[in-house]
């Protein structure tokens, strides 16, 4: 990991570890969809289910990546990749990240074609069984997440600070050939680095101290971008608890050089991060003002969310010990 890797305090951007992520998932599922004899493709990724960032890791640390494909249905691919942190002057490792991604091959002569995938063969009969109640679990949470975020983010004149106003961050961005896989069409990982960016921007307005990436929410590839859009990726802060911040980013596309496509929502996601002191210590979070409607409704979901995920925690520290 090298200083352009990491924010101002030496910790690797979230970003970066997650296109790390996305590039060794989407490596392994293209290298699967391809082991037979048929029409040649490339794995686009579809969705990455929650990740947690378990640790931070360090300008000069050397990460290793590892991954696994564990389920495969007729046309997408589940793949989970674990992130470890290595000191190289100590020898000391710590896991950092896992993850879950699913891909979906797309034909190198049509993009807009899906071809079956060759399926895996499983060491025990449970483990078809758990994939693919995973698999389905998945599909139906993509689908009641597709359309749920069709509005826009507005700018605020003079906004009263601790509003969601205040922080709101968008950033935009032209796709350009070194963004792109081999289609034409713009890497997951890509655009996950940017989503992890505004995310960041927009906490670090917030607490106006250093901030870190702790976990993403299932990020949603509603849409392909394709090679010459122009990308706006905007977010806003929907919930805070005493020591986290919960950031909504939205992902709109534009095709600038074609008048028949419409700007569309090409992805969506959920952030959550933590305030650190100079020391790497937790911090208090100036608590949100949510000012409209829309805004307390955000943030009672948000908050639906943070409680669900602290209690299936408590359930997996009670289960271990």
């Amino acid at each position: 990991m090298r200083p352009d890797d990491a924010n101002v305090a030496g910790n690797v951007h979230g970003g970066t570890v997650l296109k790390m992520i996305e590039e060794a998932g989407a490596i392994i599922s293209t290298r699967h969809c391809n082991s037979q004899n048929g029409e040649r493709c490339v794995a686009a990724l579809a969705r990455v289910e929650r990740t947690d960032f378990l640790s931070p890791m360090c300008i000069g640390e050397v990460a290793h990546v590892s991954a696994e494909i564990t389920y495969t249905s007729k046309h997408s691919v589940e793949v989970q990749v674990h992130v470890m942190s290595e000191n190289i002057l100590t020898g000391t490792k710590k896991l950092t990240n896992k993850a879950t991604l699913w891909y979906v091959p797309l034909s190198l002569k049509n993009v807009d074609k899906v071809l079956e995938v060759p399926p895996v063969v499983y060491s025990r009969q449970e483990q078809e069984e758990e994939g693919r109640k995973r698999y389905e679990a998945q599909k139906l949470e993509r689908m009641e997440t597709k359309w749920r975020n069709g509005d826009i983010i507005q700018p605020v004149l003079n906004p009263e600070p601790n509003t969601v106003s205040y922080s709101q961050s968008s950033l935009i961005h032209l796709v350009g050939p070194s963004d792109c896989t081999l289609h034409g069409f713009v890497h997951g990982g890509v655009t996950m680095k940017l989503m992890d960016e505004v995310a960041g921007i927009v906490a670090a307005r917030h607490c106006k101290t250093n901030i870190v990436t702790a976990s993403v929410d299932a990020i949603n590839f509603h849409d392909k971008i394709r090679k010459g859009c122009v990308i706006t990726i905007s977010g806003r802060m929907t919930f805070t608890s005493n020591k986290s911040m919960e950031i909504e980013v939205l992902v709109d596309a534009d095709p600038v050089v074609n008048n028949f496509v419409k700007r569309y929502r090409a992805a969506s996601a959920f952030f959550t991060y933590v305030s650190l002191s100079p020391e790497g210590k937790s911090l208090p979070v100036p608590q949100l003002v949510p000012e409209t409607e829309d805004e307390k409704k955000r943030f009672e979901e948000g908050k639906g969310r943070y409680l669900q995920m602290k209690a299936k925690r408590q359930g997996q520290a009670e289960t271990q010990a």
